[in-house]
């Protein structure tokens, strides 16, 4: 007979863990993973967000480096200290702090160079969330004290960055260098530590349905836009190839260091798919003070030998070049049409049908969401290049924004009313 009574626990079998048991099946792998993080202990908050502050600096300072050094190379000049404290400068000149020179101010930021850093900061955030134990926890305290933390140990890279820099000729404020890396560090990791803590979705499960789709179809129309941008821009300079490649010769700096120039100007590529998608919306952009560069008027004087402006139009848009007004309405209408596509699909799942607020209240919405994140993407973009002619360069922030809201929610209006219509409220086939 067995010697357990019926008040006693049974142990578990002989070959089955405690993971095997059904409480433990119940919970899942994620509970497991996360027991696991646990179980190994947490790392201090300021060693975490330390290593990872460093490890997002150093990755996107390396290529900057090593672009630089090859664009300062020639047959008898270049040397590894000039390298890394060229380095130093455009690493600070990406995140938008600008440097002051005998020409004047330089701010035009590379947003190449800038989204390499935002994305290294974004996963800073991520790794800081878990060495500390966050993850999956639905903490906005831990959330808000991972970003913080990063944003702190970049604050003192960036400042430590701008003394460097400094003591080689050009000036830049400590300051504000580390005031600028904060905020970056903090809002780019801040990205990354909701996801992984889980607060991200905690909050978008709890927001309007009407608010979670016009932000999904704000940010479609929006990268929409950018794509025509993009498209248009490459077309521009393809057309301009020569031109582009004559300026890049004149600098003989030898193989290695044309290779190095060209390498800098794609880092300014998406500046200018972005001053692209304002010329197509409208307000266009400018190349120095009082010049302007729109559909209806190309007015510039004397440009830089910059190969990025080699693919600047010749003249205002005319005959069947005038169709490129459209592109920002067509825009929107494809995001509104996939919106309402998405809801009568989800409706035909249900059984439902789709109402029509449920239709034109996110389509309406898209316009402001499109509308903020064009006109910050202007304000990235834009900057100077020295001082005098040169100081004012790029689109016009809130003249961005403010059309591309209209022009959106236009469209995007549009777009979703018409598939609704031609569905009748039952699901596309």
């Amino acid at each position: 007979m067995s010697s357990v009574t019926p008040d006693q626990p049974r142990r578990p079998a002989a070959g089955v863990g405690a993971d095997d048991r059904p409480d433990a099946r119940a919970r899942g792998p994620g509970a497991r993973a996360r027991a696991g993080e646990a179980s190994r202990g947490r790392a201090p908050l300021a060693v975490a967000a330390g290593v990872a502050a460093v490890g997002a600096a150093l990755t996107s300072y390396l290529p900057v480096a090593l672009v630089l050094g090859l664009a300062q190379l020639s047959e008898d000049a270049g040397a590894v200290s000039g390298a890394l404290r060229a380095g130093l400068a455009g690493w600070l000149l990406g995140h938008g702090v600008p440097l002051a020179t005998d020409a004047g101010s330089l701010g035009l930021a590379p947003l190449a160079l800038a989204g390499l850093a935002v994305w290294r900061l974004t996963r800073a955030g991520v790794h800081t969330s878990r060495a500390i134990g966050a993850r999956g926890g639905r903490s906005p305290r831990q959330a808000l004290a991972a970003a913080g933390a990063v944003g702190v140990g970049y604050a003192l890279l960036g400042a430590l960055a701008a003394v460097l820099v400094s003591a080689g000729g050009l000036r830049v404020s400590p300051v504000r260098a580390g005031v600028t890396f904060a905020l970056v560090g903090s809002l780019a990791a801040l990205a990354g530590a909701v996801r992984t803590t889980g607060v991200a979705g905690f909050l978008a499960a709890r927001a309007p349905a009407v608010a979670r789709d016009g932000l999904r179809t704000g940010l479609v129309a929006g990268l929409l836009l950018l794509g025509a941008g993009a498209a248009a821009a490459g077309l521009a300079v393809a057309t301009g190839g020569g031109d582009a490649a004559d300026l890049i010769g004149a600098y003989r700096t030898g193989v290695a260091g044309q290779a190095g120039i060209t390498l800098v100007s794609l880092a300014y590529a998406p500046n200018a798919t972005i001053w692209s998608a304002s010329y197509l919306l409208g307000p266009g952009f400018a190349v120095g003070t009082d010049t302007a560069v729109r559909t209806s008027e190309v007015s510039v004087g004397a440009l830089p030998a910059v190969p990025l402006l080699a693919g600047l139009p010749g003249g205002p848009v005319e005959g069947l070049g005038a169709g490129l007004l459209a592109v920002p309405v067509l825009a929107g209408m494809a995001a509104g049409w996939l919106l309402a596509r998405r809801l009568l699909r989800l409706a035909a799942d249900d059984r439902a049908q789709v109402s029509w607020p449920a239709v034109l209240g996110p389509a309406a919405l898209a316009g402001p969401v499109a509308g903020l994140l064009l006109g910050a993407l202007a304000a990235a973009s834009g900057g100077s290049l020295g001082g005098g002619r040169l100081a004012e360069i790029g689109p016009v922030p809130w003249q961005v924004a403010g059309v591309a809201t209209a022009v959106i929610a236009v469209g995007a209006l549009l777009g979703a009313a018409a598939t609704r219509a031609l569905a009748k409220g039952r699901a596309p086939s």
